[in-house]
Protein backbone atom coordinates (compact mmCIF):
# COMPACT_ATOMS: atom_id res chain seq x y z
CA UNK A 1 0.00 0.00 0.00
CA UNK A 2 1.35 3.42 -0.92
CA UNK A 3 1.41 6.34 1.47
CA UNK A 4 -1.33 8.02 -0.60
CA UNK A 5 -3.54 4.93 -0.27
CA UNK A 6 -2.93 4.82 3.48
CA UNK A 7 -3.90 8.49 3.87
CA UNK A 8 -7.03 7.96 1.75
CA UNK A 9 -8.11 4.94 3.79
CA UNK A 10 -7.52 6.83 7.05
CA UNK A 11 -9.63 9.78 5.89
CA UNK A 12 -12.56 7.62 4.78
CA UNK A 13 -14.07 6.73 8.15
CA UNK A 14 -17.47 5.88 6.66
CA UNK A 15 -17.59 3.19 3.99
CA UNK A 16 -19.25 3.90 0.67
CA UNK A 17 -22.06 1.83 -0.80
CA UNK A 18 -22.78 1.23 -4.46
CA UNK A 19 -25.10 3.93 -5.77
CA UNK A 20 -25.24 4.01 -9.56
CA UNK A 21 -26.96 7.17 -10.80
CA UNK A 22 -26.60 9.48 -13.79
CA UNK A 23 -26.01 12.91 -12.27
CA UNK A 24 -25.44 16.59 -12.93
CA UNK A 25 -22.52 18.53 -11.47
CA UNK A 26 -22.62 22.32 -11.21
CA UNK A 27 -19.21 23.96 -10.88
CA UNK A 28 -19.75 26.67 -8.27
CA UNK A 29 -17.27 29.23 -9.64
CA UNK A 30 -18.53 29.16 -13.23
CA UNK A 31 -22.07 27.73 -13.10
CA UNK A 32 -21.04 25.26 -15.81
CA UNK A 33 -22.92 21.95 -15.72
CA UNK A 34 -21.45 18.58 -16.62
CA UNK A 35 -22.92 15.11 -16.68
CA UNK A 36 -21.31 12.32 -14.66
CA UNK A 37 -22.14 8.86 -13.37
CA UNK A 38 -22.15 8.30 -9.60
CA UNK A 39 -20.62 4.93 -8.74
CA UNK A 40 -20.76 4.91 -4.93
CA UNK A 41 -21.71 7.20 -2.07
CA UNK A 42 -21.58 7.85 1.65
CA UNK A 43 -22.78 10.75 3.81
CA UNK A 44 -19.26 12.22 3.47
CA UNK A 45 -18.62 11.87 -0.26
CA UNK A 46 -19.09 10.12 -3.59
CA UNK A 47 -17.11 8.30 -6.23
CA UNK A 48 -17.90 9.39 -9.79
CA UNK A 49 -17.12 8.32 -13.35
CA UNK A 50 -16.61 11.09 -15.88
CA UNK A 51 -16.06 11.07 -19.66
CA UNK A 52 -12.70 12.15 -21.03
CA UNK A 53 -14.03 15.31 -22.70
CA UNK A 54 -15.04 16.95 -19.42
CA UNK A 55 -13.06 19.83 -17.84
CA UNK A 56 -10.46 19.38 -15.10
CA UNK A 57 -12.41 20.03 -11.90
CA UNK A 58 -9.82 18.94 -9.33
CA UNK A 59 -10.00 21.24 -6.30
CA UNK A 60 -13.26 22.86 -7.45
CA UNK A 61 -16.31 23.29 -5.24
CA UNK A 62 -19.32 21.66 -6.87
CA UNK A 63 -22.96 20.87 -6.32
CA UNK A 64 -24.01 17.42 -7.47
CA UNK A 65 -27.59 16.33 -8.05
CA UNK A 66 -27.94 12.54 -8.10
CA UNK A 67 -31.51 11.21 -8.10
CA UNK A 68 -32.82 12.22 -4.65
CA UNK A 69 -29.47 13.46 -3.28
CA UNK A 70 -28.01 16.97 -3.50
CA UNK A 71 -24.48 17.37 -2.17
CA UNK A 72 -22.15 20.35 -1.90
CA UNK A 73 -18.59 19.07 -2.18
CA UNK A 74 -14.98 19.64 -3.15
CA UNK A 75 -13.38 17.51 -5.86
CA UNK A 76 -10.61 15.79 -3.90
CA UNK A 77 -9.33 13.35 -6.51
CA UNK A 78 -9.41 13.06 -10.29
CA UNK A 79 -7.55 10.15 -11.86
CA UNK A 80 -7.38 9.22 -15.52
CA UNK A 81 -8.30 5.61 -16.29
CA UNK A 82 -6.55 3.55 -19.01
CA UNK A 83 -9.57 4.11 -21.32
CA UNK A 84 -9.22 7.91 -20.99
CA UNK A 85 -12.24 8.42 -18.70
CA UNK A 86 -11.84 9.68 -15.14
CA UNK A 87 -12.45 8.36 -11.65
CA UNK A 88 -13.41 11.32 -9.46
CA UNK A 89 -13.66 11.46 -5.67
CA UNK A 90 -15.63 14.22 -3.99
CA UNK A 91 -15.69 15.19 -0.33
CA UNK A 92 -18.89 16.64 1.13
CA UNK A 93 -19.02 20.14 2.60
CA UNK A 94 -21.58 21.88 4.76
CA UNK A 95 -23.97 24.07 2.80
CA UNK A 96 -23.28 27.79 3.09
CA UNK A 97 -25.95 30.46 2.89
CA UNK A 98 -24.65 31.47 -0.57
CA UNK A 99 -24.82 27.90 -1.91
CA UNK A 100 -28.36 27.44 -0.59
CA UNK A 101 -29.42 30.73 -2.21
CA UNK A 102 -27.93 29.54 -5.51
CA UNK A 103 -29.76 26.22 -5.25
CA UNK A 104 -33.10 27.84 -4.60
CA UNK A 105 -32.70 30.39 -7.36
CA UNK A 106 -31.17 28.22 -10.14
CA UNK A 107 -31.45 24.47 -9.84
CA UNK A 108 -34.67 23.00 -11.03
CA UNK A 109 -36.08 26.13 -12.63
CA UNK A 110 -37.68 25.33 -16.02
CA UNK A 111 -35.08 27.44 -17.84
CA UNK A 112 -32.11 25.42 -16.52
CA UNK A 113 -33.35 21.84 -16.86
CA UNK A 114 -31.83 20.28 -20.00
CA UNK A 115 -33.58 17.80 -22.26
CA UNK A 116 -32.10 14.38 -21.53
Amino acid sequence: MTLEAEVTSEKRKIGRVEFKAPSIVVICDTGETIYVQVEDASPKGMGLWMKDDRPDILGQDIIIVAETVIMYATVARMEKRPDGTYTVGISAKKFTKEVLEYLFSHIGSPDTVPDI
